[in-house]
């Protein structure tokens, strides 16, 4: 019988843009001629829910409750309860406003008389300064929002209290050492939001007929929703075969031993999909008999009884050249919904706008961060992909699915691979909109920023993890803040966006270095240099250095027990003895502030309702980091490359003490002006001539030194000419040195 695959990403990820992996998946499948279907259930479930028949349902679900059993509700949700006629009537043309397909009800919504208001409103009044500089689309996206908040409230109290836009059940899944807890969920009724998971789930089945279904999870709030569709099909198609892979497996399930798991999956498999999908493929198919021993590819499957992991295959993992384009064909693209939690502009790129996502490089280049799980192949195996075939498969995308904006979704994109993109993507000419994860290394120069501004590069973040060089150097991050300061003005001052990855409580951390490290944020914020940020707490993780070897972190395991379920997060205690939670309310308070670009001359102490030490950190520190200037050396192999266009020229003769010669006047015109450098003739002859043979248009591309050696073959002084007035002009305008 023929394999045919159904992929799902159970619910709930992102509300604005369909989770990558089942389109990766697909479009590997694709290049071996395999049948798949792909489905994401989240946005599916949350179409289900927020319409007019499934808020009826909702407020009918919930009105029994409240009979049934007295059940008492807040304020708040009895305001929303009594208000279900107006949220019945505002539902479809709100959601089909957040699907970009309704833009004129936002002047409507921005009246602030038509959405029905609880809670979330409330917070209106602090953000009223920010709309001044929204549009009404935005503000209305960012009131849509609010009211699907409450709406979401109103579902936690009364009907599930499990339910998150994008995570269900998170607490069930999240380092779950013993699946005691999650078992004993999964025997008990169906609750609302999974009876609509599963009549959806159901329908799906009967269409696409799979024999063999996949499940992507890629966080513990997607596993609770993956075993309720596996325990249904398990139940009600016992033919169909179910594996579970993805980003929680392969963090999580490492040791995994539990013998009951394997009453909802077939197989879990682990790292890289390709493989291990290709094999249990084979492995079903009529071929496999003739093959004798069945071949798994990195897979836990149950054999007499027991948890065996096999990884008996003979094949090597694909090279990214050979895995596809991803294919977004089934993914009801018009249908996901664009919303705006918060007016910083960076954070919304998570949650409004369509994005396309690809990789640039598999695993990461740097591989050292004491805190990451460097040791696991998705960090581990480092392997970029070719300029040329990346920009191949952003033209198959584009034409697919409609969108020109990519995320590109690297640990950390290497600084030479988008370079070599940002000029592929120049001389296709292509109108493309990214954005991606960096370090913030110091090859990011002006000129590199300004490259990748150009082809259309919006946004970066980047982790600076601990504004302290003393633990920069601990966590192995091979950057110092004085070097982040540099590297941020630089993206900040092409014009691209900056988000910075913050963390706190790292082992050894001072309660000092805790207050300094926020000091160094708060003036990186004040200079202008960082848009966006969000602090984490540290976590322990099983396959970091930190928790391989925590003796040299001074950390002590709580313990050394291996779980039978999940086990990554592990508890410890750090030597330090601090209770690091007490900052979490006082840090990102300051930074919400931060990004707004107020609070600036708040004393530090003012952000904390406990005693902290004075910062050691000189107020002026990354003012004066940022003061120092370049050196002019340039290396003789650095490309020059020149963005814009041939300039009209104009001769005419200049005069001085009887001595008459020629000069040249260039005016040259890009998107926003006109301006005019002047140079000898000779001189602006040779300009002419260089600058269309540096053009990005070009394929050979130039070295500094080439570029010196062709003008001194009819001029002298290059050095001269290179950093006179009418150069310095044109660096400003796009004359590049990478």
């Amino acid at each position: 019988m023929k394999t045919k695959l159904f992929v799902i990403t159970p619910p709930f990820t992102q509300l604005n843009t369909p989770y990558p992996a089942t389109a990766y998946i697909k479009g590997f499948l694709n290049t071996k001629n395999i049948e798949s279907v792909q489905a994401d259930l989240g946005i599916d479930v949350i179409l289900e829910l927020f319409s007019k028949k499934g808020l009826n349902n909702l407020f009918k679900t919930s009105s029994l409750k409240f009979e049934t059993f007295g059940f008492e509700i807040s304020d708040n949700s009895k305001r929303i309860f009594a208000l279900q006629d107006e949220y019945i009537k505002t539902i479809d043309a709100v959601i089909q406003f957040l699907q970009g397909k309704n833009p004129t009800l936002a002047l409507q919504i921005c009246q602030e008389d038509f959405l029905p208001e609880a809670s979330r409103f409330a917070q209106l009044e602090e953000l009223d300064w920010a709309f001044g500089t929204m549009g009404t689309q935005d503000k209305a996206k960012h009131l849509a929002t609010l009211y699907l908040e409450d709406i979401s409230d109103f579902i936690v109290e009364c009907v599930d209290e499990n339910f998150g836009f994008s995570r269900y059940a998170e607490r069930l899944g999240r380092s779950a050492n013993s699946f005691d807890e999650l078992y004993e969920a999964l025997q008990q009724e169906p609750t609302y939001i999974d009876s609509v998971l599963i009549s959806i789930l159901k329908e799906k089945i009967e269409a696409v007929k799979p024999t063999f279904f996949l499940i992507s999870v890629p966080f513990p709030g997607n596993l609770y929703s993956a075993f309720r569709c596996a325990q249904w099909v398990k139940q009600n198609h016992p033919e169909i075969k179910i594996s579970m892979g993805g980003g929680f497996p392969n963090t999580e399930l490492r040791s995994l031993s539990d013998k009951r798991v394997f009453e909802f999956f077939d197989f879990i498999t682990l790292d890289d999909g390709e493989v291990p999908i290709e094999e249990l493929i084979e492995n079903m198919s009529s071929r496999a008999e003739s093959r004798g021993e069945k071949h798994y590819k990195r897979t836990f499957l149950l054999e007499k009884g027991e948890v065996v992991y096999k990884n008996n295959s003979l094949k090597h993992d694909y090279k990214q050249s050979q895995v596809g384009t991803p294919d977004y064909s089934d993914l009801p693209l018009d249908k996901y919904i664009s919303v705006i939690e918060i007016v910083n502009p960076m954070h919304r790129m998570w949650s409004d706008g369509r994005w396309n996502k690809l990789t640039m490089a598999h695993g990461c280049y740097w591989g050292k961060c004491t805190f990451c799980d460097i040791s696991l192949d998705y960090i581990k195996v480092y392997e970029p992909v070719a300029a040329s075939l990346l920009c191949d498969r952003m033209e198959e995308m584009i034409l697919q699915t409609g969108q020109n904006g990519f995320h590109f979704v690297d640990e950390a994109a290497p600084p030479a691979l988008m370079r070599a993109l940002a000029l592929e993507i120049l001389k296709r000419k292509l109108a493309v909109t990214w954005w991606t994860n960096i370090r913030f290394e110091k090859s990011f120069s002006k000129d590199l920023c300004l490259l990748l501004k150009a082809s259309g590069c919006i946004a970066v973040s980047g982790g600076l993890e601990v504004a302290s060089d003393r633990l920069l150097k601990l966590i192995d991050k091979g950057v110092t803040v004085e070097q982040v300061a540099k590297v941020t003005r630089n993206f900040t001052e092409a014009g691209i966006m900056v988000h910075a990855y913050l963390m706190y409580g790292y082992p050894t951390q001072t309660i000092q270095e805790t207050v300094d490290s926020l000091e160094m944020v708060r003036q990186l914020f004040e200079a202008g240099v960082l848009q966006s940020g969000f602090w984490h707490q540290f976590a322990l993780t099983a396959h970091s250095p930190v928790g391989l070897y925590p003796e040299k972190f001074g950390v002590t395991k709580a313990s050394e027990t291996i779980g039978t379920f999940a086990n990554n997060d592990i508890e410890y205690t750090d030597s330090t003895g601090i209770n690091h939670d007490k900052f979490s309310f006082g840090l990102k308070k300051s930074l919400f502030n931060f990004m707004h670009g107020i609070c600036f001359d708040y004393e530090l102490q003012d952000w904390f309702d406990f005693k902290i030490p004075k910062t050691k950190i000189h107020p002026d520190f990354i003012f004066n980091a940022l003061e120092e200037q370049n050196d002019f050396n340039t290396k003789p192999n650095a490309k020059v490359i020149w963005l814009g266009g041939k300039p009209s020229t104009e001769i005419f003769t200049k005069s001085k003490k009887g001595r008459s010669w020629e000069m040249m006047s260039l005016t040259f015109h890009d998107k926003k002006q006109s301006f005019a450098i002047q140079t000898s003739n000779e001189e602006g002859k040779w300009l002419i001539e260089i600058l269309t043979k540096i053009s990005v248009s070009n394929p050979k591309s130039y070295t500094f030194q080439e570029v010196k050696n062709d003008f001194e073959t009819h001029l002298e002084d290059f050095e001269l000419f290179w950093y006179s007035k009418p150069i310095n002009t044109l660096r400003e305008f796009g004359l590049l040195v990478l």
